[in-house]
């Protein structure tokens, strides 16, 4: 006998915040009548730390430390034991987003070494010849926006080769780009502005792209494992652009793949971003801001 368990929350986003209830309803659907021991609705929320394969092995300390953090966990029964009629059934329920003890909510964040994540499971027991049914679905935190008023801090760059500091190179061509970020305090909710002017260039370029990474921090008193990774890169241009001209900077912060910057005595997540330029003879620069990204 075919049964279909599934949870629907009332919000289509699935954004939520916390103090707020998440509410929906369980649908079951079956053919016939079914008998089942009881279905339950369980809450989590947890942080997942994972060491990049360079960090194993360094800091034998590091083992206890990435065990999950534990946010959030409840249960409640949804419908005690008995009898489901044929056809389509949804059993409404609600779920206050609160934590015990002071522990805070961070937002939902899916990294490659930290992964915030906020889940309901439904589960109806069922007799021993029958199998168990169990379904997930994630939802989405944003932690509460903060109250005072961010003050942009527009940042004004100039990159020839005097400027690069790990340049070894003495045959790096002659050139000269200016420009500014509008912001390094940056709302999450809105794009990341600016513009970039090559002033001149020796040797014609190839590309200019703008970067963000991540920088995850996993770890303890003992050591800190300092992982960077790419979210995204976007181009801003193609070919060897007009000298003198103006090119915008425009980046939209990806959803769930940001989070408003992270500091905890367990791990951190902080934002970066690169302007890159790419020359015809494969010489590669880049510049680099610390970005810090805030919900308001």
């Amino acid at each position: 006998m075919s049964v279909t368990l599934d949870i629907r929350l009332k919000r289509a986003n699935k954004v939520y915040h916390e103090g707020e209830v998440v509410s929906g309803v369980v649908v079951l659907q079956c053919k016939e009548s079914l008998q089942h021991h009881g279905i339950s609705l369980t809450m989590e929320g947890t942080v997942n730390l994972q060491l990049s394969s360079k960090s194993v092995g360094v800091f034998e300390a590091f083992y206890n430390s990435v065990k999950p953090i534990q946010l959030i966990s409840s249960l409640i029964e949804v419908s005690k034991a008995g009898k489901i009629p044929g056809g389509k059934t949804e059993i409404p329920f609600e779920f206050p987003l609160s934590t015990k003890s002071n522990k805070v909510l961070y937002e939902t964040y899916h990294g490659v070494f930290v992964n915030i994540q906020y889940s309901l499971r439904c589960d109806m027991k069922r007799s021993l010849l029958a199998k168990d049914l169990s379904r997930s679905c994630e939802f989405i935190v944003h932690c509460q926006p903060q109250k005072s008023k961010v003050v942009p801090t527009p940042v004004n760059f100039t990159i020839t080769p005097d400027t690069l500091q790990n340049s070894r190179e003495s045959s790096l061509p002659k050139f000269l780009i200016r420009g500014n970020l509008d912001a390094t305090n940056c709302v999450i909710s809105r794009p990341l502005t600016g513009e970039l002017t090559v002033d001149n260039s020796d040797v014609s370029i190839k590309s200019i792209e703008l970067q963000l990474v991540r920088v995850e921090t996993c770890g303890c008193a003992e050591g800190y494992a300092r992982d960077a990774t790419e979210i995204q890169n976007i181009q801003m241009a193609e070919g060897d652009v007009c000298h003198g001209l103006p090119i915008p900077i425009y980046m939209v912060f990806p959803r769930l793949f940001t989070c408003p910057t992270l500091e905890t005595t367990n791990f951190k997540v902080e934002f970066e971003v690169n302007v890159v330029v790419v020359f015809h003879d494969d010489h590669l620069i880049t510049e680099n801001f610390p970005l810090k990204l805030c919900r308001v």
